[in-house]
């Protein structure tokens, strides 16, 4: 009785506050405010969300939730063979589906958007071909020669996803034309949830303890920041460039990928 007490409060710690939602909130808020001044020259505090969360935030944070405790953050609560990324993936895909099932008239390019997250859970799934595993920490620590050029493709291709699940690409949908823009709740949950599944799997795991936490949300918010310096350069360079990215580029890499990953798993069989 004693232990499953304990078990259930180590996993509602998990999921409240380390790595769950409290964790989720506060490094998805830095983030979002760091992309919103960078996406105006002429900067205006910008309101925040709604009081009440919607259906689409109440899902987004529980599926973000559920994706952040299978990450390798040092000292999670959660033990390592109770993770998987499979569950990562498909919560986090989940996300984009209650959006363009609950609000569709606010998500540009939904059709296109259902084809680079096709193309990213590739990106996540491909490295665990060869090593048979979906414990995330165990891919992360892969470090097997012959798996590196996989693991650099499906890196690259995860990115490159980003700026489109995170919805930072410059398709403003026709019924966002607020002057004043809110924060997106729904993006800031997702923060965490993305980036630090990146960490998790193409990262060596950090140690547990305060030097490697520092490590795990240094490399975190490294990637955030390399998402931000993409999708802003995506914005400068205006919407033909993503628009051709996403339509001529994502896909083709994404075939590349997945044929160096059929061909891994071959040769290292």
């Amino acid at each position: 009785m004693i232990q499953l007490l304990l078990s259930t409060l180590t996993h509602a710690a998990a999921l409240l506050v380390y790595p769950g939602l409290l964790t989720m909130v506060a490094f998805g808020a830095l983030v979002e405010l760091v992309w919103v001044r960078l996406r105006k020259r002429d900067w205006e505090p910008p309101e925040l969300p709604r009081r009440r969360p919607g259906p689409v935030v109440a899902t987004v944070a529980l599926c973000g939730v559920v994706a952040a405790v299978q990450t390798a953050a040092p000292l999670n609560p959660v033990l390592g063979e109770e993770r998987s990324v499979v569950l990562a993936a498909v919560v986090l895909a989940f996300t984009a589906w209650a959006e363009l099932a609950l609000t569709v008239e606010f998500v540009a390019e939904p059709g296109l958007l259902l084809v680079v997250q096709v193309c990213w859970l590739l990106s996540v799934l491909g490295p665990a071909v060869q090593p048979e595993s979906l414990r995330p920490q165990v891919l992360g620590n892969v470090l097997v020669p012959g798996l590196l050029p996989v693991k650099i493709a499906c890196a690259f291709l995860y990115l490159l996803c980003l700026p489109a699940l995170l919805r930072l690409w410059p398709f403003a949908p026709v019924a966002d034309k607020r002057v004043r823009q809110r924060l997106d709740a729904g993006r800031i949950l997702s923060w965490f949830p993305y980036c630090g599944l990146f960490t998790t799997l193409f990262i060596t795991p950090s140690s547990d303890d305060a030097g490697g936490l520092l490590r795990f949300f240094a490399i975190t918010f490294g990637v955030a920041g390399l998402v931000v310096g993409l999708a802003v350069f995506m914005r400068w360079r205006g919407v033909a460039l993503a628009k051709g990215l996403y339509t001529r580029g994502v896909t083709p890499f994404a075939v590349l990928v997945l044929t160096i990953v059929v061909a891994t798993s071959i040769v290292m069989r």
